[in-house]
């Protein structure tokens, strides 16, 4: 194993600290808040320089996808057991949403890339399908580029929600806000502006609520 730097020993520490406590690596998000970073995408930056230099290994498909491996393991083997996952016993079945073409459902068939099995507990409510991310517009909410983002077919939100609204002939991921008989679709993200429907004029529909993310490691 390479030499580590002064935050990645902390980082590493911290994911030994929490297999100690709970049995389960941490969360980018978990690792971000604690110490201090703005958003997961920071605490993502960091696992991945571990992983080259052989401290971890990195699962897909799931927020706590966190092996350590080495020395890393080595000296962690000797404090505590291996913990070893159980199988989820029951996978539900996603399609993977891709580009979606103007004025067609965004579960038609074409729009489909593939299906994913995956363990339904990784999500805070029960999704209907995958969304693959396309742009960096929510990158500080920790949804990035190429991400898989699970999303619940709704046709309403609350102020705050992470949706997928539909405007004419583009899909796009933002957070929802209402006032009046105004609805805003803020970014996470700087660089981009904030979209301001008026759904008595616009083509305007919400096809789902995030309940989840996966993301897609190449």
């Amino acid at each position: 194993m390479l030499k580590l730097t002064a935050r990645q020993e902390q980082i590493l520490n911290l994911i030994k600290e929490a297999i100690d406590n709970t049995g389960f690596p941490p969360t980018r998000a978990e690792i971000a808040q604690e110490l201090g970073f703005r958003s997961a995408n920071a605490a993502e930056e960091h696992l991945q320089a571990l992983a080259r230099k052989g401290a971890i290994e990195i699962s897909p498909g799931t927020s706590r996808g966190i092996r350590l491996v080495g020395q890393a393991a080595e000296s962690k083997a000797a404090a505590v057991p291996a913990f070893v996952p159980p199988i989820p016993p029951n996978l539900m079945s996603l399609p993977l949403v891709g580009r979606v073409a103007a004025g067609s459902p965004i579960l038609a068939q074409e729009h489909v890339e593939a299906t994913y099995s995956v363990d339904p507990t990784m999500f805070s409510s029960k999704p209907d399908f995958l969304l693959k991310v396309k742009g960096w517009s929510m990158r500080d909410a920790g949804i990035c580029d190429g991400d898989f983002l699970a999303v619940k077919k709704i046709d309403s939100a609350k102020n705050g929600q992470i949706v997928v609204a539909r405007i004419g002939d583009e899909v796009t991921v933002k957070r929802y806000r209402k006032t009046g008989s105004t609805i805003e679709l803020l970014p996470e993200n700087p660089d981009f502006s904030v979209i301001t429907v008026d759904p008595s004029s616009d083509e305007f529909a919400l096809e789902g609520l995030a309940v989840g993310l996966m993301r897609s490691w190449h």
